[in-house]
């Protein structure tokens, strides 16, 4: 079996509030890249609940934080298709991610 590792690291101001973070992905070629923000969920199967680990730096500017919350909906939405093959479900998630666009006011 092939293995495979991606790393995030969080450096740590004084308040344990993340002033850098960077990741790395072996098999993508990325070292060190530096990110503003990180949000990983993981499913734990015993508990039957999505464990989420949601870290963003204090330079992290709330116009892009919404820019990136806008495309993790989108992103959901196709995520959700591909594993279901729901389709009204999928559209429905993206039209809420166009409505999120708008009332953030990242879209008119």
């Amino acid at each position: 079996m092939r293995k495979t590792q991606i790393t995030i690291d969080v450096e740590l101001d004084e308040n344990h509030i993340p002033e850098l973070i960077t990741w790395n992905a072996q098999d993508g070629g990325v070292e060190k890249e530096e990110t503003k923000a990180t949000m990983i969920s993981v499913w734990d199967e015993k508990a039957m609940e999505a464990l989420r680990i949601d870290l963003w730096t204090k330079e992290m500017p709330v116009d892009q934080m919404k820019m990136f919350i806008h495309q993790i909906l989108v992103s959901l939405g196709n995520t959700y298709q591909r594993a279901t093959g729901e389709e009204d479900v999928a559209q429905w998630i993206e039209q809420m991610a166009e409505e999120f666009a708008i009332k953030s006011a990242i879209k008119m």
